[in-house]
């Protein structure tokens, strides 16, 4: 990855709003760059610091590809270099935004199928808010299970509007199921175990009313590094494949983690 795009690489946009989940972890909206554009899934880079020292990151849109704004999703890291300048983001303040947007996490990146499994993470969310926000996905798929992982039920960042999502897409053939699970925080979701366990277990597929199977069921997965390569061995084993030489799979990974 470079982590130093050059001048003519990036834009000057400004923060339009921040929320603070907790008080490690936000979502924030900065203006669009003129001519910017991503598929839902992508990522792109920000920047924060002085012309001499500036600290580079790679965040996932959030943000539905026709939005107006760009909105991301961040963990504030203790002393971490981008971090210590993110926590002191205020509304108005400047950042830097990549002209260009990256990655495989994209829904094109699949072969058609009727089901489609998005597996996050904390802020492995991000992408998957994307896709869900964009109405496409809605008319491609009669099912969407959005299933997200959170230590605490404070985490669960977009609760209420993942929630509101399918009168948003009032009429779209695609039947959302939402389920957050709450890993450290006894009795605060139904589910409390880590994801590779419910699926390995079958619990995951009855809390979706789906059981999984390569000619239907596509899956998508962001998250923490242990997750990604604990799901890629569990669904490698039963027949699922990645995008291979332009051939749509049945899975598909962030790869910038």
């Amino acid at each position: 990855m470079n982590s130093n795009p050059s001048a003519e690489k990036w834009t000057v946009e400004q923060v339009l709003s921040i929320h603070a989940w907790t008080p490690t972890l936000l979502t924030f909206r900065t203006t669009r760059p003129a001519g910017f554009r991503f598929t839902a899934g992508h990522y792109t880079r920000l920047g924060l610091g002085a012309d001499e020292a500036v600290v580079w990151r790679p965040y996932s849109m959030a943000s539905a590809p026709q939005d107006e704004f760009l909105e991301f999703i961040a963990v504030l890291v203790p002393g971490g270099a981008f971090s210590e300048q993110l926590k002191k983001l205020r509304v108005g303040d400047s950042l830097r935004v990549d002209k260009a947007s990256y990655g495989f996490l994209t829904v094109n990146q699949l072969a058609p199928g009727k089901d489609l499994w998005l597996l996050a993470s904390g802020t492995g969310l991000g992408p998957f808010v994307s896709i869900l926000r964009d109405a496409a996905v809605w008319q491609d798929y009669a099912r969407l299970i959005l299933v997200h992982s959170v230590r605490q039920s404070a985490e669960l960042a977009w609760r209420d509007e993942i929630a509101a999502l399918p009168e948003r897409h009032g009429g779209a053939p695609a039947r959302l199921s939402y389920i957050p699970i709450v890993t450290r925080e006894p009795g605060a979701t139904a589910l409390a175990a880590r994801i590779p366990l419910l699926l390995a277990d079958g619990r995951l597929e009855t809390a979706a009313d789906s059981p999984l199977s390569v000619a239907d069921s596509r899956l998508m997965v962001c998250g923490n590094p242990d997750l990604a390569r604990e799901l890629r061995e569990f669904l490698g084993a039963r027949g699922y494949a990645t995008n291979r030489r332009g051939v749509p799979g049945q899975m598909a990974f962030e790869k910038y983690w």
